[in-house]
């Protein structure tokens, strides 16, 4: 973590705990210069964008009118998934739903998910991980010290969805991943969530049970899935105006929908790790990225913003009710805890890694041929 904290002059990205960040001339962060240098690329918040969505819409129906269904869609009962469920459902589309239930789920986040299915009819497919595995395999994560500990729940997710894309033969998956309010994520303390070298690496080392009953996804095995079926990943959030308090209130006013607090928190474990986990051992807080998002499509001021980061980061009585949760199903005392807290952060690439593995083998490939191409020259 740097001693002094530079902010950026347009958002409200800083390097307290971000050693890729860098300021131009003007205090501008390369985050939110990237972000809107891709912006007329990837938001369509406008006439075209409605042109796009329209022909989208029509080539879904009627290159699936004789399946089951025309998508697939990962729903987490967060907002981003939520409204596009509910879009969908207005554009008319057949939506195969898959929840990954890890036990963390928010109450509100449960009734959330129930309004959704009642309101849209749409089949949901809930996959509840073996618990044990699953946590015990969190708690490798945690022993490990790395900041990611919601790779497991996110590789899990991918690996039903493309299952269920090569079962029922789906080619389009819908993406809640949009520009509005995600232009901006820290990279610092982010690794891939394909990556199972890493994942069985970090197992390895820190977990005792077996995970021989998860389902896991790689890279290689993600694009074999996608070439033979020639699957599609639409962010079609990105071809509306995708405003956060809008899609709430229409939300509110379909279902019911209750919000939970803030992004990605409609799950305990995804809260623990955003509030209390990335901050208190990480320095990270990633609100800022959130609220810079919103900076820079408009939604807040740049003062909005750092006034919304004075608000304490949780509620104290509610993160210890959560810790207890978190301690209780993943099995761990009172002591674990607090050393997995103490003890030195690590980053994923102090682990094996996909992409060490793969320039080893480059790098061996290279060696091999150079070697064939040498005896052939002395042969000659």
């Amino acid at each position: 973590m740097n001693e002094v904290i530079t902010r950026c002059t347009r958002c409200i990205m800083d390097n307290s705990s971000d050693n890729t960040i860098v300021f131009d001339e003007n205090g501008y962060c390369n985050y939110c210069k990237s972000a809107l240098a891709s912006e007329s690329v990837r938001y369509f918040p406008n006439e075209e964008g409605a042109r796009k969505l329209d022909e989208l819409i029509k080539q879904i129906k009627n290159e699936n009118k004789d399946k089951e269904y025309d998508c697939l869609m990962g729903v987490s009962g967060g907002l981003d998934s939520s409204y596009l469920l509910y879009l969908g459902y207005k554009w008319g589309l057949r939506v195969i739903c898959v929840h990954i239930d890890d036990g963390f789920d928010s109450n509100i986040s449960k009734c959330n998910l129930e309004k959704l299915k009642q309101a849209t009819g749409f089949n949901f497919i809930n996959i509840c991980p073996d618990q044990m595995q699953y946590n015990a395999l969190t708690k490798a994560y945690m022993k490990a010290g790395v900041p990611k500990l919601a790779i497991p729940q996110d590789n899990i997710l991918s690996a039903t969805l493309y299952k269920y894309a090569k079962d029922k033969n789906i080619k389009y998956f819908l993406s809640g991943e949009n520009y509005a309010l995600e232009s901006i994520l820290e990279q610092s303390n982010s690794h891939s969530t394909m990556d199972l070298v890493n994942l069985y690496d970090i197992h390895r080392k820190f977990g005792k049970e077996s995970i021989d009953n998860l389902e896991f996804i790689s890279h290689s095995q993600r694009r074999i899935i996608k070439k033979k079926i020639g699957i599609k990943t639409l962010t079609l959030l990105n071809l509306i105006n995708y405003n956060r308090k809008q899609a709430l209130d229409e939300l509110a006013e379909f279902c019911d929908f209750e919000y939970y607090g803030n992004k990605h928190l409609e799950n305990n474990l995804t809260a623990f790790i955003q509030l209390y986990w990335l901050p208190k051992k990480f320095g990270v807080d990633k609100r800022k990225s959130h609220l810079s998002s919103m900076i820079i499509s408009g939604q807040i001021t740049r003062e909005e913003a750092l006034k919304s980061l004075e608000d304490p980061l949780y509620d104290e009585e509610g993160m210890k009710r959560i810790i207890k949760q978190v301690k209780e199903m993943i099995g761990i005392t009172d002591a674990e805890f607090n050393d997995f807290m103490l003890n030195r952060p690590r980053r994923h690439n102090e682990f094996k890694t996909d992409k060490r593995i793969y320039f080893q083998q480059f790098i061996l490939g290279v060696r091999i041929n150079l070697g064939k191409m040498k005896r052939k020259f002395m042969h000659n």
